[in-house]
């Protein structure tokens, strides 16, 4: 997401520079949902509810008033449905918002246009029967706000208009080092993407800028389970390629792309010559399943010097070391710039780590791409050594 008519959002730290509290605003047409997340937002010393409204109406006055530094905002409300007033919100007055909304398969749709829109994040409404998740989703809860926090908004064009706590397994859990098959050549080409908080227009942008032709894309995108198929759907509807959510033992082709399920590791496996989708039930890696470190050392075990990886906006770091063995293992890497993501720590990470050598604005990525699918036969990839900082 790039350019004038879109969001711009920037990683800052989510302490560095703010010594007041996070100003928070609720919007909820449920009182009891209103109470639940003011009680556990309230928990965190950095975050201040300011106030809490029923409708968009009221929020519209409230926030006037109060000038507030995130929302969290409902989709379904009386008067006008939080859809409409975000895209009035975004054009108007932007500032940081996170959708909560319930995890239904209509629900997830919604939530996808919000994010379109210009929603930081979104996050399931907190369920009667909380109280055995309820520090869970209050910590996710408030993570989601801090990061919201730290989003420097650009307004809109007006013309676009879960248990107990996971360890930080790595990708070993899943696939261990050096079990890929290479036994038969192949000159398929493969791309693989990776990207977390503001990953799906990212992805998007990407996508809809690939030809037809395309090498077959594989995606790991840190999504629930209830917003993977909606989500391959939408981008199918968006795009030349086409898309649709990754199934266990399907063929990899060309100008096709495959999504991983939102509770399904997605690795790319070699059946002969062939790529094939496998997926896994395994434990989550880096706390994500689908992990965009487990798909990239399928890619990097399987595809070697005929991948490129591609890791886009996300928090955290999954998918940086992935994306150094796949440099390792000949694949040409690209990661995003800073200024073109919502979060610049995954693809910060791996920038670090001298895992990427080409770093590119997202609006380049595709052309990247392209250039890159249609030399890479030509010339091996570069070792981690010579990875080179933004071309």
């Amino acid at each position: 997401m790039s350019g004038p008519d879109k969001i711009q959002l920037s990683r800052r730290s989510a302490t560095a520079g703010r010594r007041a509290p996070i100003r928070v605003l609720i919007v909820d047409d449920s009182a009891l949902v209103r109470r639940l997340l003011t009680e556990m937002l309230s928990a965190a010393a950095d975050i201040d509810v300011v106030g809490a409204a029923a409708d968009a109406h009221a929020a519209r006055e409230k926030i006037k008033r109060l000038n507030p530094d995130v929302l969290t905002l409902d989709v379904e409300m009386p008067r006008m449905d939080g859809i409409t007033f975000l895209r009035n919100l975004m054009r108007l007055r932007p500032m940081a918002v996170v959708m909560v909304s319930s995890l239904t398969e209509r629900g997830a749709d919604v939530t996808l246009e919000a994010l379109a829109l210009g929603a930081v994040d979104y996050l399931s409404k907190p369920k009667l029967d909380l109280a055995a998740t309820f520090t869970e989703y209050r910590d996710e809860l408030i993570e989601k706000i801090r990061t919201a926090a730290c989003a420097s908004v650009r307004a809109l064009d007006p013309s676009r208009m879960p248990g107990a706590p996971v360890p930080a397994h790595s990708a070993d859990a899943v696939l261990p080092r050096g079990t890929g098959s290479r036994q038969l050549r192949t000159t398929d080409r493969i791309i693989a993407i990776g990207a977390s908080t503001g990953g799906t227009e990212a992805i998007k942008d990407v996508l809809a800028r690939l030809p037809p032709d395309s090498p077959g894309v594989v995606v790991a995108q840190h999504i629930p389970k209830a917003f993977s198929g909606p989500f391959a759907r939408r981008l199918n509807d968006r795009c030349s390629v086409s898309v649709c959510e990754a199934e266990d033992g399907k063929q990899i082709l060309a100008g096709h792309v495959y999504i991983a399920p939102g509770d399904r590791h997605l690795l790319v496996a070699r059946d002969g010559t062939r790529y094939v989708c496998r997926l896994d039930d395994g434990v989550p890696v880096n706390r994500h399943k689908p992990s965009v470190d487990v798909l990239f050392r399928s890619v990097a075990q399987n595809g070697g010097c005929n991948a490129i990886g591609v890791l886009l906006t996300g928090m955290g770091k999954d998918g940086a070391r992935g994306l150094q063995e796949m440099l390792e293992g000949g694949s040409r890497t690209i990661a995003q710039d800073e200024a073109s993501s919502v979060v610049w720590g995954m693809p910060g990470e791996a920038v670090a780590l001298g895992a990427a050598q080409y770093v590119l604005p997202l609006e380049q990525i595709a052309a990247k791409l392209r250039t890159l699918a249609e030399t890479m036969d030509l010339t091996r990839a570069q070792p981690a050594a010579n990875a080179a900082g933004p071309s």
